[in-house]
């Protein structure tokens, strides 16, 4: 499915220096936060579910602009994975500082973490968790810099191949697009200390890590060992599809 914005300058104008609101900031300053951050196709949202399934978790569920996709068989429904919402509504609500953050994604929608959500969570009295893009780290970091970043990797390039092709219908423009996202996404992460990396190869494996990391036990080999596959899967990329260096 093709995805393209009709305010798509209106929106690079209002996120330029985009700063959250103070209502935003107080909220974030009561609750613990962690973010997941993957290439597409990481499987970031399944550990998600599997986190919140535990009851110690809630997500944050974003904002985006693009329309729902069919993802496993299954149409994705408002306000689980998204909230779905107009142009206008989205780009408002960037201009009143209503969000966390935003971000401008894949240069064809807008994706963003609402106040309205932060506030849900710390209601909740569980974990916020949530899953943003590269831009959304910076912003989150400036204004909570004890948030617990987390960065899934698949465990190689065949196999987030494989993951990207079965999980929904795509060009071979879209698939290009988003591979772009990810080289710019995983030289960043490398070269940055912000994140811990997981590697998702087996679930219940990957949930558990996850889980330590957030309750203060780390993992220094897995840490170690899936920055390296992170790593290779930059180099692969880079080799499949020379264009996008």
């Amino acid at each position: 499915m093709e995805v393209s914005l009709t305010h798509k300058q209106e929106f690079i104008d209002a996120l330029t220096g985009y700063q959250p609101s103070a209502e935003a900031v107080a909220t974030l300053a009561q609750m613990p936060l962690v973010i997941l951050l993957s290439v597409t196709g990481g499987g970031r949202n399944t550990i998600i579910n599997e986190l919140v399934a535990t009851g110690r978790y809630h997500f944050i569920v974003s904002d985006t602009t693009r329309p729902p996709k069919v993802r496993n068989g299954e149409l994705e429904q408002d306000g689980v994975v998204y909230h779905f919402r107009s142009e206008e509504d989205v780009l408002h609500d960037i201009r009143e500082g209503t969000y966390l953050e935003a971000e401008l994604i894949h240069n064809q929608q807008v994706s963003g973490t609402s106040v309205r959500e932060l506030v849900k969570a710390h209601d909740s009295g569980k974990i916020p968790i949530n899953e943003v893009d590269l831009g959304g780290t910076d912003a989150i970091a400036a204004v909570k810099p004890d948030t617990v970043f987390l960065f899934v990797v698949p465990p190689s390039f065949d196999e987030w191949m494989r993951r990207l092709r079965t999980r929904e219908n795509m060009s071979e423009d879209e698939l290009r697009n988003r591979l772009q996202t990810a080289v710019h996404m995983l030289r960043r992460v490398l070269a940055s200390e912000r994140f811990v990396f997981v590697i998702n190869d087996d679930l219940a494996e990957v949930v558990s890590t996850v889980d330590d990391y957030v309750r203060g036990e780390h993992h220094h080999t897995h840490n170690d060992q899936a920055r390296q596959v992170a790593q290779v899967l930059l180099d692969d990329t880079l080799r499949h599809y020379p264009e996008l260096s």
